[in-house]
């Protein structure tokens, strides 16, 4: 995951035979674009957009009118006027980049710990705001490096964006969840958008994306611009092992059962699935990504790597008597501040209250609690405006009690696991009942599920001190044991971001940027190659056709995961079911790069990101190319569903100059 400012050209020219000039890069960033959750590109002269189908969900329901419901059915704008601006959307053009390293060093300069993160976190402020005034642009300090390098990315933000085309969720996320993370794929995850100016008129950037006709054939070099997400490449063995030991256990553990949780009562409660369905979804998401990771950090052959590179960096930093004077202690710093993380960890999972995962008659008697504190007299300091959100964002949870009590009997159970049943809160929790007793008698004896009842507490905050709803009680009695754990926490991880920071330091006097920083969710150009890969005692193909569309629609008769929306069931007269549809490379991508375009080396877009296989989930710590790949779609199918199925003329048109057909 290269940055543009500085693309490692020489290893282009001898990995692929190419080296992109500076027109080539400017040319690429400027037609990238970044979307609050994805990425993007313009690929027309006339602000024409693309990006995922996932991408575009929020949008899909944002712009239908009453009785519509252009998620599930789709929306193809066949005028100009057609176009729905989409409320609160935008995008952001990457126009200027430069590093400042030496300005926010100087800032820190004889500061450590805590001290030097205050400093630092002061002057990325100073410069972002002191920029921006200057340019009229959107401009942040990004820590590369983990603070081994700053650079500063200015942004043009682009806030008339207006919905073109999104195809149905059935075909969109074909193959749903079980296909989530998964190859052979066969999505047209794909949306249009097209951004206007300031007067309302389609906007001519200074740079698109030509679509490729032909797009790519196994083996070829391509490239994804786009903008990942996070990852923890430069982590230390002792923090990798904390969450392989640790977090991600009890994660999955967690994600499973209360995914059993919400399965069960959709089952037991049909009503509920339109309501529930995308929660769960979103459970089973993320228990592929932290499944596939986890299995990545128990693979001795992956951790292997980490321990030997760690090792040889750290040889590097003590064989430099300088780097080792100032650097030497760090990664026994490091792992110490990590058993203290281990050893208040259980306290604060058992304590916490935040989260889909959590019951919300708990959650929401925990700000009841905050908000009587704060309003219980003039010394709370807290404005009437604050009181007056805080009581907004408290009535705005709808709360189901046939769902929550079997949450907050899970998240019983969890805590006597983690705590022991004889621990205080645990015991007063409980008061000699089994889990689902305590929870049933809990959420049906608060006043809180009822939003009626809810507006009376309320309006009496002063009783909130004294008052007997046994939600309010066992958060009154838990909260000063959360701020103790969560304030020691908080210490704890200020302490260990101090020592990353000087790591960082250290990191960069040894290797330079002879390798990538850490994602940051900033622009980056990701190198690879159009390859298949060993499966399952197989071989998984390059591309997908829309024979194996078809094919899996009618393997699975009546699962809603393969169904075909109504107008894709029958192949329209001359569509060539051999057409490629989505493909597999191995460039370097991870969560934040969905939407990014894939280039050839000529620069002209050849797919279109959507996913990674589960082979590619450890790549939050470590890539690999062996089995990890990209997903795309190919431009080819996605021209050949416009034309064929969709009638899309009119983008047909300026992904085509029809001067050009």
């Amino acid at each position: 995951m290269w940055t543009f400012e500085n693309p490692p050209l020489d290893y282009f020219r001898q990995e692929y035979g190419f080296t992109p000039s500076a027109e080539w890069l400017q040319r690429l960033r400027l037609a990238a674009l970044r979307l609050p959750n994805c990425s993007a590109s313009f690929v027309s002269a006339s602000g024409l957009v693309m990006s995922n189908h996932h991408c575009a969900r929020e949008s899909a329901t944002a712009v239908s009118r009453a009785g519509e419901d252009l998620l599930t059915t789709g929306f193809y704008a066949q005028r100009a006027e057609d176009e729905r601006r989409v409320p609160d959307l935008y995008v952001d053009e990457l126009v200027s980049l430069r590093d400042v390293t030496q300005e926010v060093t100087a800032a820190t300069a004889g500061q450590s710990g805590v001290d030097l993160l205050a400093a630092r976190d002061r002057k990325v402020q100073e410069i972002g705001e002191r920029e921006s005034r200057v340019t009229n642009l959107r401009c942040d300090v990004t820590a590369l490096y983990k603070g081994g390098r700053y650079s500063l990315y200015c942004y043009r933000r682009y806030s008339d964006v207006r919905l073109v085309f999104v195809p149905e969720k059935a075909i969109g996320y074909f193959g749903g969840d079980p296909d989530n993370f998964t190859y052979p794929r066969y999505d047209l995850d794909v949306s249009f958008f097209r951004v206007y100016d300031e007067a309302g008129r389609p906007l001519h950037p200074d740079a698109y994306l030509p679509w490729s006709d032909a797009g790519v054939r196994d083996g070829d070099a391509v490239f994804v611009i786009g903008n990942p997400g996070s990852t923890s490449r430069l982590a230390t063995v002792a923090q990798l092992e904390y969450r392989r030991d640790l977090q991600y256990p009890n994660l999955v553990r967690l994600l499973e059962g209360r995914g059993r949780i919400l399965a069960d009562y959709m089952r037991q409660h049909p009503e509920t699935r339109p309501r529930l369905v995308n929660d769960y979804f979103e459970i089973q998401n993320a228990l592929k990504a932290y499944v596939g990771e986890l299995k990545g950090l128990r693979t001795p052959a992956l951790m292997g790597r980490k321990v030997a590179f760690e090792r040889n960096f750290r040889n590097a930093v003590l064989a430099n008597p300088a780097l080792a004077s100032l650097y030497g202690g760090l990664w026994d710093q490091i792992a110490d501040l990590r058993r203290q993380i281990a050893q208040i960890a259980p306290t604060l999972n058992a304590l916490n209250q935040g989260g889909i995962l959590r019951s919300k008659t708990l959650g929401t008697a925990l700000a009841i609690v905050r908000y009587g504190e704060a309003g219980a007299g003039a010394g709370a300091g807290a404005s009437d405006s604050a009181l007056k959100e805080r009581r907004a964002e408290i009535m705005r949870d709808v709360i189901d009690p046939g769902l929550d009590a079997p949450v907050l009997a899970a998240q019983l159970e969890d805590a006597a696991r983690l705590l022991g049943p004889s621990d205080p809160w645990v015991a007063e929790a409980l008061g000699g009942r089994s889990p689902r007793e305590a929870a049933q008698a809990i959420v049906s004896g608060s006043a809180i599920p009822d939003t009626v009842r809810r507006v009376a507490l309320l309006a009496r905050p002063g009783d909130l001190a004294t008052g007997t709803d046994p939600a309010i009680r066992l958060m009154r009695d838990l909260l000063p044991r959360l701020r103790q754990v969560a304030g020691k926490s908080r210490q704890l991880a200020q302490q260990e971001e101090a020592r990353g920071a000087e790591l960082a330091r250290a990191f960069f006097a040894v290797y330079g940027t002879a390798i990538a920083p850490d994602a940051t969710f900033t622009l980056r150009i990701a190198d690879g190659v159009v390859k298949g890969y060993d499966y399952n005692g197989t071989r998984a193909p390059v591309f997908t056709t829309f024979y194996g569309l078809y094919e899996r629609h009618f393997s699975n008769p009546g699962d809603e995961a393969w169904e075909l929306p109504p107008r894709w069931q029958t192949p329209p007269a001359g569509f060539d079911l051999r057409t490629p549809l989505d493909m597999v490379m191995t460039n370097d991508i991870i969560g934040g790069n969905s939407g990014s375009p894939v280039v050839d080396k000529s620069g002209r877009l050849v797919g279109l990101i959507f996913d990674g296989n589960i082979e590619s989930l450890p790549a939050d710590f470590i890539y690999t190319a062996e089995t990890a790949r990209a997903v795309a779609v190919h431009s080819v199918g996605i021209l050949t569903a416009l034309r064929d199925v969709y009638g899309a003329r009119r983008i047909l048109d300026e992904l085509r100059p029809p001067a050009k057909r």
